[in-house]
């Protein structure tokens, strides 16, 4: 039976479609390999979680990270949040200070405040304010492929900062890196802020991920007369330790100086080590350590 030219070339059309397919497979399980094997050698992986935008996320990671490395920890940040990365600024890194490339093709982190290593794509961009306007699928494959192709040699301690919600950037980390430490809750005093919060405690609850604890950021304001407001109400974090029987890891207050040095590029937990934020910081992160203990005994 003979078939048309254009029979023809529809059906080469589809032989290579076909193999371009296998290729593309084969070369996503050759990079979920890289991911498994060196996860492996990292042994805590910890995500840091809210589900509501605005309450400070990458602040509590990246200061939680250098207060991490102050203990004595080898600590790293992956920063997963694509459309607003400010690990980059919170650690005190300039978008001057990118990323390196070894000749074998692995990444090499930028080394930010007290030596905690950073991977962002904030460091990757022509300028501060480029947007990065990507789709789930890309996402997807840049996590991927961020934790298969950096050296993360020596880590100990890898957090990952995620932008709020419960979609693409939450379920990959969740699926792709194996026996994933937990997820690290972070909320404000709000009753918003509570409720949306909750979705991501019920989110890790549905996939298996432990749950390591939860922090409350902008819990309360001292005044210059000594009285404490509590601007954004008060509780929440407790409500939620409570109902979802986790850890409450602390509460870090509101201060002008954390504001002043995030604007500048500026590492707080070095800059102000005395002011109560980063005592808090510092008790939140031994307790941390606690928990990641008791979770390896268990």
């Amino acid at each position: 039976m003979r078939i048309s030219k254009d029979e023809y070339k529809e059906k080469s059309t589809n032989v290579v479609s076909y193999k371009e397919q296998a290729e593309r497979m084969r070369a996503l399980q050759s990079e979920q390999r890289k991911v498994v094997e060196k996860m492996k050698r990292i042994p805590y992986k910890i995500a840091v979680l809210s589900s509501k935008g605005g309450v400070g996320k990458s602040f509590v990671t990246s200061n939680l990270a250098i207060a991490m490395s102050s203990i004595g920890k080898n600590v790293a940040v992956l920063d997963a949040d694509f459309h607003g990365p400010s690990i980059p600024r919170m650690l005190g890194l300039s978008s001057t200070k990118g990323l390196l490339a070894k000749e074998d093709g692995s990444i090499v982190p930028a080394v930010g405040a007290n030596g905690v290593k950073a991977v962002s794509v904030g460091l990757m961009l022509p300028e501060e304010d480029t947007p990065v306007i990507w789709r789930g699928s890309l996402k997807t494959t840049a996590i991927r492929q961020l934790l298969a192709y950096t050296d993360w040699e020596g880590i100990e301690y890898l957090f990952i900062d995620l932008p709020p919600g419960t979609g693409d950037e939450q379920l990959t980390i969740a699926q792709i890196i194996p026996h994933l430490t937990g997820f690290l809750l972070v909320t404000i005093p709000s009753e918003v802020s509570k409720h949306v919060v909750k979705k991501a405690a019920a989110f890790a609850r549905k996939l298996n991920i432990p749950l390591l604890g939860i922090i409350e950021n902008m819990s309360y304001f001292k005044c210059p007369d000594g009285s404490v407001q509590y601007i954004f109400g008060k509780g929440a974090a407790e409500e939620i330790s409570a109902e979802y029987n986790i850890a409450f890891l602390g509460k870090i207050p509101i201060d002008p100086k954390i504001r002043e040095s995030n604007d500048r590029g500026e590492a707080f937990f070095l800059k102000y080590p005395d002011l109560e934020a980063s005592k808090s910081f510092m008790s939140i992160a031994k307790k941390l350590l606690e928990v990641i203990e008791k979770q390896k005994v268990t």
